[in-house]
């Protein structure tokens, strides 16, 4: 389906959002043994939600980053972040001191010794804010070598003790966001067949064994696209009974039902009989 202007740009902001928080990832990746690393956490303190892109625990030092992948140019007043085309955007530092003060409270049943630092990361090299702060919590694209080298510099090796607090963090971890917004959608309104791995475009066809993609060129197993479009069918659909009829639908009459019968049979378990058969996941 289409999406509308609201929601295609909100869908812009998550990739974008994503993409920089994970090249964040691997830079933290290099750290080594004496860091422990949390992405992607959704935490609660009295019923108020927060989320945290990275948490790093060291020896002494907890750290909390929120990254940001904007690009282009901004600049601030006061308080008050804008772009430069005037537009004021909600400003990340403040949301990042939030999410340090509901850190610090969500740590404090522990009796922790250690520090807690917050920074805010700019991980695009496109970026400029003008009228920056003098701050310690915002690292610029241009000073992340140098931060991350300045981390990696001999910290002691970690103890059971910071094991545990991580352990107990992710315990805490909540699966479901009560801010996720997803757009509207009903199954009789969503394009049939099976969308390429690559581009994500739907002009593709089943030749010889393999999906091939018009737009892109790009070549797939056949059975890993039908096995991922079944996959992209219980995520959109987890009520919709796996159905051999119901597949064939879902990837636009493009497989034979023989075909999608073997791929199932093969990777999920049938259950039920006649008319009430259906897959479910091994």
């Amino acid at each position: 389906m289409k999406l509308d202007s609201k929601d295609k740009q909100q869908f812009i902001n998550l990739v974008r959002g994503f993409e920089g928080e994970s090249e964040f990832d691997g830079l933290l990746e290099q750290l080594g043994n004496e860091y422990l690393i949390m992405n992607d956490l959704l935490l609660a303190k009295h019923n108020t939600f927060f989320q945290i892109d990275s948490l790093v625990i060291s020896h002494d030092t907890i750290y909390l980053f929120e990254i940001k992948n904007y690009e282009g140019d901004y600049y601030i007043e006061g308080d008050k972040w804008y772009l430069c085309s005037g537009t004021e955007i909600q400003s990340p530092l403040i949301q990042l001191k939030r999410n340090e003060t509901l850190l610090r409270r969500f740590l404090q049943p522990y009796q922790l010794s250690h520090i807690t630092k917050a920074f805010l990361v700019f991980i695009n090299p496109e970026f400029t804010l003008y009228k920056a702060p003098r701050d310690e919590m915002i690292i610029f694209p241009s000073q992340l070598k140098r931060f991350m080298k300045g981390l990696s510099l001999g910290k002691p090796q970690l103890m059971e003790n910071q094991l545990q607090l991580a352990k107990k963090i992710l315990a805490e971890h909540q699966d479901k966001s009560p801010y996720t917004r997803l757009p509207t959608y009903k199954y009789e309104q969503l394009q049939k067949g099976i969308i390429c791995w690559k581009c994500r475009a739907i002009e593709t066809k089943i030749d010889g064994g393999q999906l091939l993609c018009s737009i892109c060129s790009a070549v797939e197993n056949a059975d890993s696209a039908i096995l991922r479009s079944v996959e992209e069918l219980r995520l959109l659909f987890p009520e919709r009974k796996l159905t051999t009829n119901a597949i064939y639908e879902w990837c636009g009459a493009m497989v034979s039902k023989k075909t999608i019968r073997r791929v199932m049979k093969a990777n999920y378990e049938l259950t039920g009989h006649g008319r009430t058969a259906h897959f479910i996941k091994k």
